[in-house]
């Protein structure tokens, strides 16, 4: 099968494309991204196995005619491409609204114009909203308080549009977290991971007992992977691997780094909490390997650093 990712020269992407190379069933892999995020990571570094799989384009998701030409001979589409500014979620509806949610409607536009068999499309449990008294599971209604949120919903919608015709995933993830030579640093785990490692400080926003849905990198990109040849049902999921509050990470990360020191920004404030169940209804489909500890992770992932 040909595949096309969207996004793919993203943090997500660039580990995806780990599992895409070395899975027989995947012959031509299309990188389709517009490098906006500024790391060209993708293309340094070891090469992937099986790299003849591999081609790039660099467009824009709004290139109509670009998208489509594309989309020539495709079977399978991970949509990854999205505009994602943690902490600033609510800053510029339109920053928002261009990629995450016109980008993703003229994508499907041109899906459904194509002879694609199967669409992923990476949601986000920030739809959610918050949850402060109980925990969520993919029967909750949608609530999202970001301007972020809102238009990963708006997406989801037009990406809706596709079940019936063909074989459609919306999965909701949580804060995606772990290694990757293309890596986000603007996520919280990453971020103190790395100010852990090489400052021996980090911040912490609120007074450190607002609860986060946490998903490691590595059991996304091999869930993504399983989504290409096992029977998986078409609808909306969610994927979460644990529930923590920033103390539990802190002290986690105190435990492997002792000198660790943090400092509290507005601790008076008691931040919004979000608890995500993980018996999501993937496991019912999916081969789930088996889940390292926390501390295991953080371990591990500090190993990754270059000193």
């Amino acid at each position: 099968m040909n595949v096309l990712v969207t996004g793919g020269a993203g943090y997500i992407g660039t580990e995806l494309l780990i599992n895409l190379t070395a899975n027989p069933e995947v012959k031509k892999i299309v990188i389709y991204d517009n490098l906006s995020r500024g790391t060209h990571a993708l293309f340094t570094g070891p090469k992937y196995k099986h790299h003849e799989k591999l081609t790039f384009i660099e467009a824009e998701l709004l290139d109509s005619r670009k998208l489509k030409k594309a989309l020539e001979g495709i079977d399978v589409v991970y949509h990854l491409a999205a505009k994602v500014t943690t902490p600033y979620a609510n800053v510029d509806a339109h920053y928002f609204e261009q990629v995450n949610h016109w980008g993703t409607a003229e994508l499907v536009y041109a899906v459904e114009e194509s002879d694609v068999k199967h669409f992923v499309y990476i949601s986000s449990i920030g739809v959610y909203g918050s949850s402060s008294t109980k925990e969520i599971d993919e029967n909750t209604e949608p609530n999202p308080r970001t301007f972020y949120a809102i238009s990963k919903l708006r997406g989801e919608e037009h990406v809706r549009r596709l079940e019936g015709k063909i074989k459609t995933h919306i999965i909701r993830c949580g804060n995606v977290y772990g290694y990757s030579r293309a890596m986000r640093f603007d996520s919280v785990i990453n971020k103190w991971i790395f100010e852990s490692n090489f400052n021996n400080q980090i911040s912490i926003h609120g007074n450190g007992k607002q609860s986060r849905a946490f998903l490691n990198i590595d059991v996304l990109c091999d869930v993504f992977d399983q989504l290409l040849t096992k029977d998986v049902p078409s609808g909306t999921y969610n994927l979460v691997e644990r529930n923590m509050t920033m103390m539990d990470i802190v002290d986690i990360l105190k435990a492997i780094n002792p000198p660790l020191e943090f400092i509290f920004i507005n601790q008076h404030l008691n931040l919004k909490s979000i608890s995500v169940s993980t018996d999501w209804k993937l496991k019912e489909y999916l081969e789930i390997k088996p889940i390292a500890t926390f501390d295991e992770e953080m371990k591990a992932f500090s190993a990754q650093f270059s000193f």
